[in-house]
């Protein structure tokens, strides 16, 4: 009897971390345990939590894209898959449990917890099967809140350092969020043989203009021409000058 209490008290306390963690406090508990309670333990696979992570992947891929969809109104359907694709991706659900820490909760069998290193694919499980246990506690608006947290880094961290940054969408970003508008851009220039032109591109938004920029090619010069934006927004200085004349002969592509 004083075993059973004692291994109560302990498992109580250890989902109690695990909440505090989450930032999501289970009226039903057994979800709680079930979301984190790997196949090597479960008495049956339909008792540990690969069902729950089934679905906490849907919810997870879902809310990613409602997310993108309000966030991003001027990308295309494939610029928003490609940052969905990376969002949503077992290592970033890895990479989230780790660095929250909600992996050291997992329930595992003895021929994983001996081991150094936890496969990240479990690792990456644990996080879908707590947002399908969310989900089934709390509903939908409790899950969306609860991904949402963990994803919105996420999407910046994607906007940042995949394929470069994109200023275009960084740009967008902080536009509709300060200003509730949606940046534009206006060729203002160009110059150069019809077989290496080079064009003068300025973001604008509302009625202000910002700093120009040159570029190559229209998308290059817009992409120069958001970054001068972004960082005149930020209250820095754009790094691409629009007045440099020996710009076609020096730093055309």
């Amino acid at each position: 009897m004083t075993d059973v209490t004692s291994d109560s008290l302990v498992l109580n306390e250890r989902l109690s971390a695990c909440e505090q963690v989450m930032g999501y406090f289970f009226q039903d508990r057994e979800l709680l345990v079930r979301s984190l309670t790997h196949a090597s333990i479960a008495r049956t696979r339909l008792d540990s939590n690969e069902r729950m992570e089934f679905l906490g992947d849907a919810i997870l891929g879902a809310v990613t894209c409602e997310l993108l969809y309000h966030r991003f109104p001027g990308e295309t359907e494939g610029e928003l898959t490609r940052i969905k694709s990376v969002v949503v991706s077992r290592s970033t659900c890895a990479r989230i449990s780790e660095q929250a820490g909600l992996h050291r909760f997992l329930m595992l069998g003895k021929g994983l917890s001996i081991i150094d290193q936890v496969p990240s694919s479990v690792i990456a499980a644990v996080f879908e099967s707590l947002v399908a246990g969310v989900y089934l506690d709390g509903g939908w608006e409790a899950a969306r809140t609860f991904v949402t947290r963990w994803i919105e880094p996420e999407i910046d961290r994607v906007l940042l350092t995949t394929h470069g940054k994109n200023f275009k969408s960084l740009l967008q970003q902080l536009v509709q969020k300060n200003y509730g508008a949606t940046p534009s851009y206006t060729l203002l220039d160009e110059k150069g043989p019809d077989h290496s032109k080079c064009f003068k591109v300025a973001a604008t938004v509302g009625a202000e203009i910002f700093p120009a920029a040159w570029g190559p090619n229209k998308k290059e010069a817009e992409q120069r021409a958001a970054e001068n934006a972004w960082c005149h927004l930020q209250g820095q200085a754009g790094p691409y000058l629009a007045d440099d004349e020996s710009y076609g002969d020096s730093t055309a592509e």
